[in-house]
């Protein structure tokens, strides 16, 4: 099987879960997420979201294909492009830092690579950009698949955390230490994102 890992682009944003390719939670803040949900509007809005994005910064998200089977993708932007990121009561981001936004891995690839080639990319591409490091708010309460990661799985993939919180605490992890990760690291990492949607969301191509 081929395997490869690829910006996430207008051309290829159908190939993300239907309810990750609908949502909007991060790219807009809470009440113009209301609105656009009321109106229907929620895959538009993602979409001029990914555009701008694109257009203005640059690539905000890798998929990995197995053969043409999307297998897991994370999303990522500077927090001023990220509205929600402002409604944390552990925010702002870092100054230096762009966001982890969200992550999934397709639970049947887990264990086979598809998380460390999708964090590995990440950090490659922000390397290269200039940024030094990513962060992330984490659920200390997380007990389903949702939209902000489990901050216990965070740690266990080396993030530290900057800013404690009861529910959401701000981490943070030095990309000089991500490109090149420890294999029990790399492990944990797709253990994090394969928790984030245990049902088949991804679809063929």
């Amino acid at each position: 099987m081929s395997r490869r890992a690829v910006n996430i682009t207008l051309d290829n944003l159908d190939d993300l879960a239907m309810r990750c390719r609908q949502c909007v939670f991060w790219e807009l803040d809470p009440v113009a997420q209301d609105r656009a949900r009321q109106a229907g509007d929620t895959a538009f809005e993602k979409e001029s979201w990914v555009s701008a994005t694109l257009l203005d910064w640059g690539s905000c998200g890798k998929i990995v294909y197995v053969d043409s089977i999307p297998a897991g993708y994370l999303m990522y932007a500077p927090p001023s492009y990220v509205p929600r990121s402002l409604a944390f009561p552990t925010s702002p981001i870092s100054a230096d830092a762009v966001l982890l936004m969200t992550g999934q891995v397709h639970p049947d690839f887990a264990g086979g690579g598809i998380g460390r080639m999708l964090l590995q990319g990440v950090a490659k591409d922000l390397v290269r950009r200039g940024v030094r490091a990513i962060e992330a708010f984490g659920d200390e309460q997380w007990e389903s698949p949702a939209c902000v990661l489990p901050a216990g799985y965070l740690r266990s993939v080396g993030f530290k955390t900057v800013r404690p919180h009861h529910r959401y605490p701000r981490l943070r992890l030095e990309l000089k230490s991500a490109v090149s990760w420890r294999e029990d690291v790399e492990v944990a990492l797709e253990r994090l994102l394969g928790s984030m949607s245990p049902d088949p969301l991804m679809r063929p191509v």
